[in-house]
């Protein structure tokens, strides 16, 4: 098929292709004389975001090379861990739990509810952060430099893929889940008026959001929040990476539970 282009993916980036594809890993576009082999790779379903590099005929290319009539493009997987941008995460609206469960590991995370396609990419690249979505169609812009289709159903699944993929430093129960605000502590008699009288008379220590004053203290689901963060942790040692105890982090109201007071 000299007036084809086969595009060949690895068997971990195969989902990308249209069902009918995935079992040769295989797609057969038409040649374009004026098309990268970027912009083939992306006809062919994979952002660039996704592709660790591209190889013309078993040589290394950039994504701005030509193909020629007949040739294969191998999409190669991105080398795990990456690089994280400097500037944090940017996560789309169907990623609020994940973006809650980054921020109860101390990881800078920006995320809204209301926030459109044009807008994400937009700031992700004003704002120098990696933009995690489940949406490809988000990752294709070519002004996008720094983004990845976060794989997994479940957010705990989703947790461990962006872990692994990024292997960013860790600093456990240090930013406000709700609006990532760095806690600080805070004295109960500061802010006494603002408990229900059950958390007055059961709880002794309480942090602070520095940005939106939401109140965390130990909370009824500890185990299960530090089950999550121990299991976090764990991988992040596995895969080579540290975790951060800052002064907050290692004290008790912040060991096991963060619960906002719906007040604030």
């Amino acid at each position: 098929m000299v007036d084809r282009v086969v595009v060949r993916l690895p068997p971990d980036l195969r989902f990308l292709l249209p069902p009918r594809h995935r079992a040769s890993g295989e797609r057969a576009l038409a040649f374009d004389p004026d098309a990268t082999v970027g912009h083939l790779a992306q006809a062919a379903g994979v952002p660039l975001t996704e592709a660790g590099g591209l190889r013309l005929d078993g040589d290394p290319v950039p994504v701005a090379a030509r193909a020629r009539p007949g040739a294969t493009i191998d999409v190669l997987e991105v080398p795990r861990p990456q690089p994280a941008a400097a500037g944090g995460f940017l996560l789309d609206v169907g990623l609020g739990a994940l973006a809650r469960r980054m921020r109860l590991l101390g990881l800078d995370v920006e995320w809204s509810n209301d926030a459109d396609d044009p807008g994400l990419v937009a700031r992700a690249v004003a704002a120098d952060r990696v933009l995690l979505t489940q949406d490809r169609r988000l990752l294709m812009p070519r002004a996008l430099h720094a983004g990845a289709l976060v794989r997994g159903s479940r957010p705990d699944d989703q947790l461990a893929d962006v872990l692994a993929r990024f292997a960013p430093p860790l600093a456990p129960l240090t930013r406000c889940t709700a609006c990532g605000g760095g806690l600080e502590p805070v004295p109960k008699t500061e802010i006494a008026a603002r408990l229900e009288p059950g958390t007055r008379r059961s709880y002794d220590d309480f942090s602070r959001c520095a940005a939106c004053g939401r109140i965390y203290w130990q909370g009824a689901h500890a185990r299960r929040i530090e089950g999550l963060i121990s299991a976090a942790v764990d991988d992040r040692a596995t895969l080579g990476g540290t975790t951060e105890h800052s002064q907050q982090g290692s004290a008790s109201a912040l060991r096991v539970r963060d619960t906002a007071d719906p007040r604030t």
